[in-house]
């Protein structure tokens, strides 16, 4: 069945096919593809499908954009016959929301979950120095125990579509690469680092996972930027000691290389790679610490989000996106609302971006009006009182956690882990909840990185039960949108300033980031006075809430709502999307970009 596996290295050990490119597809709206053979015998009138890429944006009609249910790819696949005396695995970067896995006919894989990776291994079903049949089921279906949360509403003619928890669009597919992998059969499957700063010296502590590797010798070597190396160790668990380091920092990245070997003898069985920075990372009083240093967090929350490609893994975009985050003075994003792709990640980690790496778990609130519940005071029942929440949601949470730590946990650039976006903390059943998740993802880092979530309006200071949980608070607030819009917007501020009081006194110990603030903002659109959806109001907006971030030294970071205007389902709250964009969708300025441009070149990263 479906197994984690690091990120795919070619060394002299191992091999790499890409399988991303045009597949077969067609959709199954009555679920009958397995009974019927598809898997084995082929997709019945297929059409091309481009490989990374959400489907939806490629069609022209509404019914297939809308897709909710079944759908199917398939590729032909060369395996040669060389490989036959290791392992050969295919690796989906992602497939969402969930997946199962044919070769030749035969299951080899499923998987559940939309934003993380997965492999099958192939050895026993595939035909050596032959074509072989890949088939894919995916399914894009939401239920309130899946993550991210949402449900189905039927049209008249009967025609399912998505009713999400969630403001943004559901795309879906095989959004990210698709990989045939040749490994060894005796082979280095993963590795957990940690580092500590000692004086002039770091230390990296390691401990290997290897698969069919007794009586193998294991090696460890840390090479520097210029390919020199700097430490070794043998064996699985050690120690590498680093003398005067050079430490990974904000917007002052430094990497290095991390080996691991196992050996026969003298002869190399199979290495495998990754990078990694020397930093240490922690919440002490009111600020975060980046190498023992109190740091100014500068940036936003974001979306993969692109015109046609949907979600699909796109490194131009990318690209574009860290060169704007830098033009901007940004130091560091969230990935809101699910795990990005990990090139996004090895991205930050080049750059020195701080980045909080968020699990899919978003829609904890029952609404398919989120925008307008997510600011209302909560009455009755909540989410995480329903029994079956418990039952059913967290084992699938505590799941995601944890692969979400497997997939990132070696990255310097992921400082803090964010375990719920906007959840309905406001009712004392959600308290053992969230201690699960909580204590899954202590358990699964060997870092120990601060863990939070996202506190949403509706549970503002004194509301939410699970603040004691949080090593550091993340508040997403629309005072003077959402709430006291347009004419009130001086009583928005008021609002949060009474707000920030509040926290001050129940809550004295932690520093507090802006994880979400904005307004829609139609670029062009220009008022005098301003009012709601022009740019000059976008601009008097903002203005208010850095007054108020810069009351209170404890408030140690501002990550405005959001870098780029994004898709969302259709309403008249959306026009063609959400538009709190500080850029349009095509990745162009709005007038508050230079504003936050000027704000955060005179800001330091650095607090001390």
């Amino acid at each position: 069945m479906a197994f984690a596996a690091q990120y795919p290295r070619i060394t002299r050990t191992r091999r790499i096919e890409d399988l991303c490119g045009t597949w077969e597809f067609r959709f199954d709206p009555e679920r009958v593809g397995e009974r019927d053979g598809w898997a084995a015998h082929g997709l019945p009138d297929p059409i091309d499908m481009p490989v990374p890429a959400s489907f939806n944006d490629v069609f022209t009609d509404k019914a297939s954009r809308e897709y909710y249910g079944d759908f199917w790819y398939a590729k032909c696949v060369f395996v040669p016959g060389e490989w036959e005396s290791g392992n050969v695995d295919i690796r989906f970067d992602a497939a969402t929301h969930r997946a199962t896995v044919f070769v030749n006919g035969s299951e080899v894989a499923s998987h559940e979950g939309g934003f993380t990776p997965f492999c099958a291994h192939l050895n026993g079903c595939v035909r050596w120095n032959d074509w072989n049949y890949v088939a894919v089921r995916v399914n894009n279906e939401l239920t309130e125990h899946t993550l991210p949360a949402g449900g189905v509403a039927t049209l008249r003619n009967g025609t399912r579509i998505a009713a999400p928890y969630f403001d943004f669009f559901n795309y879906a597919g095989l959004q990210r690469k698709v990989r045939l992998l040749s490994t060894p059969e005796r082979r280095v499957a993963g590795i957990k680092t940690s580092v500590e700063l000692i004086k002039n010296r770091a230390q990296v502590r390691y401990e290997l996972d290897l698969e069919d590797a007794v009586g193998l010798r294991a090696e460890v070597v840390l090479v520097d930027g210029d390919g020199q190396p700097v430490a070794d160790s043998q064996g699985e668990q050690g120690v590498l000691t680093v003398e005067d380091p050079r430490l990974w920092g904000l917007r002052r990245p430094y990497l290095y290389t991390l080996w691991a070997r196992l050996y026969d003898g003298t002869e190399l069985v199979d290495e495998w790679y990754d990078t990694l920075g020397l930093r240490t990372i922690e919440v002490s009083g009111r600020n975060i610490l980046l190498n023992g240093r109190p740091v100014y967090l500068k940036g936003f929350g974001r979306h993969e989000d692109s015109p046609v490609h949907g979600r699909g893994f796109d490194p131009v975009v990318n690209k574009r996106d860290f060169e704007l985050l830098k033009w901007m003075g940004a130091n560091s994003f969230r990935t809101s609302h699910y795990p990005y792709s990990e090139e996004q990640l090895y991205e930050a980690d080049r750059e020195g971006f701080f980045v909080i790496d968020e699990v899919a778990a978003v829609g904890m609130l029952r609404s398919t009006k989120n925008f307008a519940d997510a600011v209302t005071a909560p009455r009755g029942e909540t989410y995480f009182d329903d029994p079956a929440v418990r039952e059913k949601t967290l084992p699938a949470h505590i799941a995601a956690v944890q692969e979400l730590v497997e997939r990132d946990r070696n990255h310097a650039c992921v400082c803090a882990w964010s375990l719920f976006n906007e959840p309905d903390f406001s009712s004392e059943a959600a308290v053992p909840y969230a201690q699960k998740v909580f204590d899954a993802c202590l358990d699964a880092d060997p870092q120990k990185r601060p863990r939070s979530y996202t506190n949403v309006t509706r549970c503002r200071a004194g509301i939410d039960k699970c603040t004691h949980l949080a090593d550091f608070m993340m508040l997403n607030r629309y005072d003077g949108w959402y709430v006291c819009g347009g004419p009130r917007i001086e009583d928005a501020k008021a609002i949060l300033i009474e707000e920030m009081h509040k926290w001050e006194e129940l809550e004295p110990n932690k520093p507090f980031l802006f994880t979400e603030y904005g307004t829609d903002t139609m670029a062009g659109v220009h008022k005098l006075p301003s009012v709601m959806w022009s740019e000059e109001y976008q601009l008097e907006f903002f203005r208010a809430q850095h007054e108020v971030f810069d009351m209170f030294d404890w408030v140690v970071g501002e990550q405005p709502w959001n870098l780029c205007d994004f898709q969302t389902g259709e309403g008249v709250m959306r026009v063609d999307g959400n538009k709190k964009g500080a850029f349009t969708r095509d990745r162009q300025p709005k007038a508050i970009a230079f504003l936050l441009r000027d704000r955060w070149l005179r800001k330091l990263d650095y607090l001390d």
